[in-house]
């Protein structure tokens, strides 16, 4: 998202100031909005990963693997290709 430079501000009516500030409240409102449905997929994405390797054989577990489920529970996401070996 780019943001263009405000006007001069001192040039602007109280209505134009207004107005620019229910514009920039508008899209704060779409990209929260964004924001949460981008969480919520990387949530879906961290369950998923979490589910396959917690479906792994006993005993195919690698100290790698634990650290990762570990971190993925923690919120953290560690580096997804050492959690596919």
């Amino acid at each position: 998202m780019d943001l263009e430079p405000l006007p001069d501000l001192k040039t602007l009516s109280d209505t134009e100031l207004k107005r620019l500030i229910g514009e920039l409240k508008d899209r704060e409102v779409a990209l929260s909005a964004q924001r949460r449905a981008l969480h919520g997929r990387m949530d879906m994405l961290r369950y998923e990963l979490v589910r396959r390797l917690s479906s792994k054989e006993e005993g195919e577990l690698s100290v790698v693997d634990l650290d990762g489920l570990a971190n993925i529970l923690a919120g953290r996401i560690p580096d997804i290709d050492r959690l596919e070996g």
